[in-house]
């Protein structure tokens, strides 16, 4: 199993955060994996001491590089993507952390499934502190939406497109995909937060399979700081979401896929999630006509 692992992480962000990202991957069991570190112009005000920290690392594996003007969220995941060179590729979120054993975990599954264009591994979720955590979201992932799964499953085609129209239980930095699958296509540049979702069912329209592994190899960081917490309680997340959801519903019954068009057009979970985020809305009087109109509308 000669497959090597593109771990690209897309850096916009806290520092301290990153290094305990690239820490995990350098604390990999299997060593057949490359890092490049993608900074798109953040916050630390001293970026030649990033790329002086990187420099000491003394592993030819790693890179660093830093854009020469900022590309922004999408242009940096699509910047990445132009760096993919090897059989399977990662994008690693730059608060996240692998286990030990992820690169050999994902390895394993594609050597079992070649075929598959993503394979989704066990996950388990972190707070800001590093500490696990339980959320509602994360919970219903779990309960509701995710299938249930000893070992291994493959998904594909109309099933798994309704399985994550109904709720996307997948962890989008934790996911490997096969790097040709995955570089045929872009991030929508107008989309913001959902543009995970929208890659995935393009890749599921174009006929990829989905592999999950319920081995635990993945640590998913969430808090209040992430971007689609933030477009949560303003209500843009939910009016993208809704002409997503709309265009996606049209597309899928032309394609012939009426069960996936359906649940697209109700997208029952996205209008419950905009539902709890109402309350806050009305407390803080921001983003509750497009909160409303997400949960309400047609």
């Amino acid at each position: 199993m000669s497959t090597t692992v593109d771990l690209l992480v897309p850096f916009y962000g806290d520092a301290a955060l990153l290094r305990e990202a690239v820490a995990s991957v350098l604390a990999q069991d299997d060593p057949n994996w490359r890092l490049t570190v993608v900074d798109d112009g953040g916050p630390d005000k001293s970026p030649d001491a990033l790329a002086d920290r990187f420099a000491t690392i003394g592993d030819e594996r790693v890179r660093y590089l830093r854009n020469p003007e900022n590309l922004g969220l999408t242009g940096n995941f699509n910047r990445c993507l132009e760096l993919v060179e090897h059989e399977l590729a990662v994008l690693l979120g730059c608060d996240d952390r692998l286990l030990p054993n992820y690169v050999g975990t994902v390895r394993a599954a594609y050597a079992a499934h070649p075929d598959a264009g993503i394979v989704q591994p066990g996950v388990r979720v972190i707070g800001g502190d590093g500490e696990p955590v339980r959320t509602l979201v994360d919970e219903a992932k779990r309960r509701v939406y995710a299938p249930k799964v000893t070992g291994r499953r493959t998904l594909a085609g109309e099933e798994l497109a309704v399985s994550l129209l109904r709720g996307d239980w997948l962890y989008f930095p934790s996911l490997a995909w096969r790097a040709d699958a995955l570089t045929a296509v872009r991030f929508r540049p107008e989309l913001r937060v959902i543009q995970d979702l929208a890659l995935l069912v393009e890749l599921v329209v174009r006929g990829e399979r989905l592999v999950v592994d319920d081995t635990l190899c993945f640590e998913y960081r969430r808090h209040a700081a992430s971007e689609s917490s933030a477009t949560a309680f303003d209500g843009s997340r939910f009016t993208e979401a809704g002409e997503f959801f709309a265009d996606t519903a049209v597309r899928l019954a032309e394609h012939g896929w009426p069960r996936a068009a359906r649940v697209a057009r109700r997208h029952v979970s996205s209008r419950l999630f905009a539902l709890t985020m109402l309350p806050q809305a009305l407390r803080q009087r921001a983003g509750v006509g497009a909160l409303a109109r997400h949960v309400f509308g047609a």
